[in-house]
Parts: C-alpha cells; structure tokens; sequence
C-alpha cells in the first residue's frame, strides 16, 4: 500500500498547475494598491489612502453561489460560475455606498482539473476587473472521497470603504422618496434549489432545447449575474474621498462613462440616493423591506414591468403563479434604490446610459396604516413593511 498524497487521491501537481494557468487573469485585477504580487501566503493591500478619510469604515460581504454550480457541473461550463460569485459578493458591498477594495476566493473541489479551476477563477478575475475589485488571494482545496471527481462549490469574500457620513441605510430614507428598480440579467444565484426541483418534476433536462429560452435550457439558466457595482459606484461618487485605484481596465471603462454621464447633463448629487437593496434570497419585498425605517412601507407596483421569459417559463412548467415565486426568484430586479424623488429622473437616465433599464415602481410613506399582507423587515432587520400589488405587464 502506498501512503502518499497522490494515493489518497490529492494532485499537488495539478493545483500548481491550476495556479499557473489562473495567473495572468487574476494579475489583470492588480492595481497600484496591491502589495506583494502573486501567490504570496496573504494577500496584501495598501490601504494608506484611509488617512485621507475623517472617519473610514471597511464593509465586509461573503457568499457563494449555491446550486447553481450544479448546472455549470452538468454543461461543463465552468466561464460564468465566477461573475455569479463576485455579483453575490461585491454588489452587497455597494449597498452600504462602499467602494469595493479586495476580494478573496474559494474553491473546494473533489478532483483538480487545472482547466477547470482555472475557467472558474478566470471568471471570477473578469468580474472583479469590471467592478474594480482587486483578486488577492484564494485557495483551491481538493477533498476526494467528500465530494465526487467532477464536483465543487465556490466561495468568497470581499472587503470596501465607506466614509461614514456618506453610509446609506434607512436612516436616510424619507416620505415620498422614489423607489427605482434596476433590471436583473435573469435568476442570477437565488433559488437554484426551486428551478432544479421544477425541471426534474417536469422531466425537462439541462439539455434541452426551449424556444421560449432561445435555445439550451442549462445555458439560459446560467446566463451570469449583472453586476451593478461600478455604475452605482459612479452615482455616488461624490460620497467622500476614495484614493484606491481597483483594476487598470475598470478604472478606465469607469472614467470614460462617468465622462459620459456628466456630458449627458448635470451630474447626480450623491446624497440624492438614500438607500440601495441587493435583491437576493427572500425576493423583492423581504430585501427592500431591509433597508426602510421601521414604521414605513411600500407598495412595489407588479404592473410597472414584465418578469423575464424564464421566470415565466419556469412558473409554467411548475403550474405555478409567478407571485407564488416572489420570495424565491428576484422576477427581473437585481437592485433597488431608494432616492429623493427630485433627482430620480437624473438617476434613472444615468443608469439607462450604463444599460440598465432603470423604473419606478413604488414611493416610501409613513402614514399610519395596517401592516395585514406586508413583509415587514427580514433577517433579524426591524424594516420598513413592503407588500407587491396588482398585476404583472403582459
């Protein structure tokens, strides 16, 4: 019998190899800030640009990207699970009005295949260039006999600043402010558990061709997390001194729209957005009602958009409501701000001009009324109350 690593079914030679063909693309997110290369024990990060903040407050965000990794396991298709992740982590970051600085990943596998985990990583480098987040480090674990040869999960972590004058929360958040929803890209990383059980009770295979998904159902299912970080990040620019330059290409994207924007009209103060939920697990009204004041409410306005072809398509082959879904599925809003009603029109434009179609769908009050029907704050948060009303658009 021989007692080796490799016989217990750990490839040391492989995660190297893995190492190297992930290299150059976690490089690419390696501003000036990033101190001590590539593959060192921890990864590090100049943070000397915090002195010119009064009072600097680092956010912290960490998740992964649940099951979805399952139908990226099922297609071998491995170039979009990492957006999915930096979207999961980075964009709840901006929620509080942070800048993202750093992130770190994780990948816990059951047999290494360099190409792989270097798909993966790639993915998650690509998103964090394009939200202007450093990729510091990480750590490929192999666990044979845990997990099978071709499964594994992914997770990260990610860390920003925010001048604490310019934090947002529900503090800020007044009657009659506007409430704006920013359009998802799809299901992006919530409710993988549901859309698995509805296919496989419908005998419809990750293979499949549908017509209403425009082609390969897995594929449709996978389409990556929009990432909302940067353009938000443009709208509150004016929240207090930064000095922490993210990846040389984002930087340059960055100044080119925020060009853009300024040259579209007047720019939008920072302070007219007042608060900012990440639609994720728990569905529009669960995550809105997080970031209200208590004793608030909103009524989001169904009739005021039109949920993407795969929430309908998924309801259907469940024989399900889309309302029966609202606190699984985001049905087309990633994002939710919350802004003073005399600049909505401004930000609704700069957003449009970034590519996210941006509408109304509700308005913030305080007047007394019973709170029957409403979820009513979430997660250990004593929010504000939100209740969805009347009829999708066709």
């Amino acid at each position: 019998m021989t007692n080796s690593y490799a016989a217990a079914g750990v490839d040391t030679a492989a995660g190297d190899l893995a190492v190297e063909l992930m290299k150059a693309a976690v490089s690419r997110t390696h501003g000036p800030n990033v101190f001590g290369g590539f593959g060192g024990f921890a990864g590090m990060f100049d943070v000397s640009p915090l002195k010119a903040y009064t009072r600097p407050l680092l956010a912290t965000s960490t998740d992964g990207v649940g099951t979805k990794v399952a139908i990226a396991q099922a297609l071998d298709k491995h170039d979009t699970i990492g957006q999915d992740l930096v979207g999961m982590v980075v964009d709840d970051i901006v929620v509080v009005g942070a800048k993202p600085l750093f992130m770190t990943d994780y990948i816990a596998c059951g047999k290494v295949v360099p190409s792989r985990i270097a798909d993966i990583v790639a993915g998650i480098a690509r998103a964090c260039a394009d939200t202007g987040t450093a990729l510091i480090g990480g750590e490929t674990a192999e666990h044979p006999g845990l997990l099978g040869p071709d499964d594994y999960d992914v997770a990260g972590a990610a860390t920003g600043v925010v001048e604490a004058d310019a934090l947002l929360g529900p503090d800020r958040v007044a009657d009659g402010d506007v409430v704006l929803a920013l359009e998802s890209s799809g299901l992006h990383s919530n409710g993988f558990s549901l859309v698995r059980h509805i296919l496989a009770g419908a005998s419809v295979s990750y293979t499949s061709i549908s017509a209403e998904l425009g082609g390969v159902v897995g594929e449709a299912l996978l389409e990556p997390t929009r990432l909302y970080t940067l353009p938000l990040l443009r709208l509150l620019g004016s929240a207090g001194p930064q000095g922490f330059d993210g990846a040389p290409e984002a930087a340059d994207r960055g100044a080119a729209a925020s060009a853009a924007v300024t040259s579209a009209g007047s720019p939008v103060p920072a302070a007219a957005i007042h608060s900012i939920s990440h639609v994720t697990g728990g569905g529009i009204a669960a995550n809105l009602a997080r970031v209200l004041p208590l004793g608030s409410w909103v009524e989001v306005d169904r009739s005021t958009w039109s949920p993407l072809p795969v929430f309908r398509v998924l309801g259907e082959l469940a024989g399900s409501t889309l309302e029966s879904a609202e606190g699984t599925w985001n049905l087309g809003i990633g994002m939710i701000l919350v802004v003073d009603p005399r600049a909505a029109a401004a930000i609704t434009a700069a957003l449009e001009g970034d590519g996210i179609h941006t509408w109304q769908v509700g308005v913030v009050s305080t007047l007394a009324r019973d709170f029957t029907g409403f979820e009513q704050g979430a997660k250990g948060v004593d929010g504000g109350a939100v209740r969805l009303v009347g009829a999708y658009a066709g």
